[in-house]
């Protein structure tokens, strides 16, 4: 249902699941785990999967940090978008790459979810693209100790719950579990 004409195709999006992202991050391996699964599940479907990688100060590019984690691997074939800010498609080629796909709806996993996760949700919701979150392939650290004042349980929870709820004209949000992720977007 996108508000984006002629764009029916659905991409899924991998966000900053780099090292020094996820490296402290809550379910971190059960997480990128299923980040996999829907990489492969999307390759077998040829659903295209763009890839989103962050730099910034605290995280340089081509550092150790900077490095998507070694579970997964990206295709030469597959976009990877450069980005600086929490949206992804911020300063970023990333609406060319999904416009010259024909790409309108999103499925996005990643990290970090009160971070990354919420700025590019909304960034694609205002865009006009219908976008679901993969309810158990995103995650976040613990950030607590810098004043928010949840545990990232609880804030993968309320944004799990929050954007099942998100619309705007002629799009809307979604919320899935890995399991039931299906890109034919019907």
């Amino acid at each position: 249902m996108t508000a984006l004409e002629n764009r029916s195709r659905t991409a899924l999006l991998v966000i900053d699941v780099q090292n020094g992202v996820v490296g402290n991050a809550y379910e971190r391996d059960r997480v990128v785990g299923n980040i996999r699964q829907l990489v492969e599940k999307a390759r077998a479907e040829q659903v295209p999967v763009v890839w989103v990688q962050h730099s910034d100060e605290g995280l340089p590019q081509g550092s150790d940090e900077w490095q998507y984690v070694p579970e997964l691997a990206r295709l030469d074939s597959e976009p990877l978008v450069h980005k600086s800010y929490g949206d992804s498609f911020e300063a970023t080629g990333l609406e060319e790459h999904l416009a010259e796909r024909a790409i309108g709806r999103l499925v996005v996993t990643g990290a970090q979810t009160d971070a990354c996760i919420r700025s590019t949700l909304h960034g694609a919701l205002v865009r006009g693209y219908d976008t679901t979150l993969v309810a158990d392939a995103h995650t976040t650290e613990d950030l607590r100790q810098w004043g928010v004042p949840i545990g990232p349980d609880q804030a993968i929870a309320y944004t799990n719950a929050y954007w099942d709820l998100a619309s705007a004209p002629g799009r809307r949000g979604s919320v899935t579990p890995t399991a039931e992720v299906d890109f034919s977007g019907v």
